[in-house]
């Protein structure tokens, strides 16, 4: 079933020169392109995290706007970039499943007594800033600036190089590694995953390295969701539901367990 997915994938849309034997130069100005975005990602992260407030909102969606036009500059078209106006209705329908599909798993997750701890996340204890992250901060500053970032400028370049297994590993490995520096102080934050894995340096690195799977794993299913729809539309409502739908949860839960 997975090969069969990433055979579809692969022939969905254009691969640059993934199969065709492409001329020395442009094969190393697509190797450069790559090396461009992994270097402005990095850097990115870094300013995002270990500098200012205003960094931490702005850094992220600038670099993804910056990436994308100068991607675009370098020859990456619309459809290589997951933005082609033509696969919108189809993504739209594959961006419906997947937001109703994570409202009803949240929705039992955040009932059932085994998982209800994990929602108990501090910085969504109440319910305007669960709103606020839900529908203005997660959308613009998380889900949309990442999605162009990783599965749309960062996915071309790494398509017209490696091919669908490149992008499936190496763009789902550095999505993992993107969400280190966010990770540091999950385990404090967090009852449920403090209860379940300790505190201390050991717990926060155990939670570290939980992080970077989890989120490496669901970078897999959303370069699935962005080449099996043909659009950025998928992944981002698929990105914005489980963070987006997971705060609320949050939100819920605290209040529910307070009262």
């Amino acid at each position: 079933m997975l090969q069969q997915d990433l055979d579809e994938g692969q022939s969905a849309e254009p691969t640059g020169w993934v199969g065709a034997a492409a001329p020395p130069r442009h094969k190393l100005h697509a190797y450069l392109d790559v090396a461009v975005v992994v270097i402005v990602l990095a850097c990115t992260n870094l300013i995002a995290h270990f500098t200012t407030a205003w960094a931490s909102i702005l850094t992220v969606p600038i670099a993804a706007v910056v990436l994308l036009g100068l991607m675009r500059r370098r020859g990456l078209g619309w459809s290589e970039l997951g933005l082609a106006p033509r696969q919108w209705r189809r993504s739209t329908l594959w961006a419906l499943g997947a937001v109703g599909l994570v409202l009803a798993v949240v929705a039992v997750g955040a009932l059932l007594p085994i998982t209800r701890p994990f929602f108990l996340a501090d910085r969504y204890a109440t319910i305007s800033g669960a709103l606020i992250a839900s529908m203005i901060v997660i959308p613009l500053q998380t889900a949309i600036p990442e999605e162009l970032a990783f599965r749309g400028v960062l996915h071309g370049t790494l398509d017209r190089v490696y091919g669908v297994r490149g992008v499936f590993a190496a763009g789902s490995l550095l999505f993992g590694l993107w969400h280190i520096a966010s990770s540091l102080g999950l385990t404090t934050s967090n009852r449920g995953l403090t209860g379940f894995i300790g505190g201390g340096p050991a717990g926060q690195i155990i939670g570290i390295l939980l992080a970077v799977l989890a989120t490496a794993a669901a970078g897999v299913v959303f370069t699935w969701l962005r080449r099996r729809s043909g659009s950025l539309l998928a992944p981002i409502a698929l990105h914005w539901s489980i963070n987006g739908a997971g705060a609320l949860a949050a939100a819920i839960v605290w209040h529910t367990t307070l009262s």
